[in-house]
């Protein structure tokens, strides 16, 4: 299993991104998905333009509280010619407690487009 230690984000989540349950709304949750998902596509890549076209296997395991600390921590899976996949694994730590939860996971795959927004060629940097 990987080691997550360096977040793609963190952020503390509000009662505005609040459900009618109190909890934090899985749409707010998806958005943060989708953005960690492409910053490392662009990490990766050092490409500057993605679009995403999946996002599959999204599992919500347990819910996000106001006030916890969501980690949004995101590894490249795939790279095609034109395509990357990465996965995204959400944990929080709760509030007042030093307990990491795995809340959420999911796999979202981009496509690289030129500044016209025609797919485009994935050339992976090499440093």
């Amino acid at each position: 299993m990987h080691d997550y230690t360096d977040p793609a984000i963190r952020i503390t989540l509000l009662p505005r991104d609040t459900n009618s349950r109190g909890t934090i709304f899985g749409g707010v949750i998806l958005s943060y998905i989708d953005t960690a998902g492409a910053i490392e596509a662009h990490r990766h890549t050092r490409m500057e333009r993605f679009v995403t076209v999946a996002m599959k296997e999204v599992v919500f395991h347990k819910p996000v509280l106001v006030g916890d600390l969501v980690s949004f921590y995101a590894e490249t899976i795939k790279v095609g010619s034109s395509s990357i996949t990465v996965r995204v694994i959400v944990e929080t730590e709760r509030l007042g407690r030093s307990e990491r939860v795995r809340v959420t996971e999911a796999e979202v795959t981009y496509v690289a487009v030129d500044e016209n927004g025609k797919k485009t060629k994935i050339i992976v940097a090499t440093d």
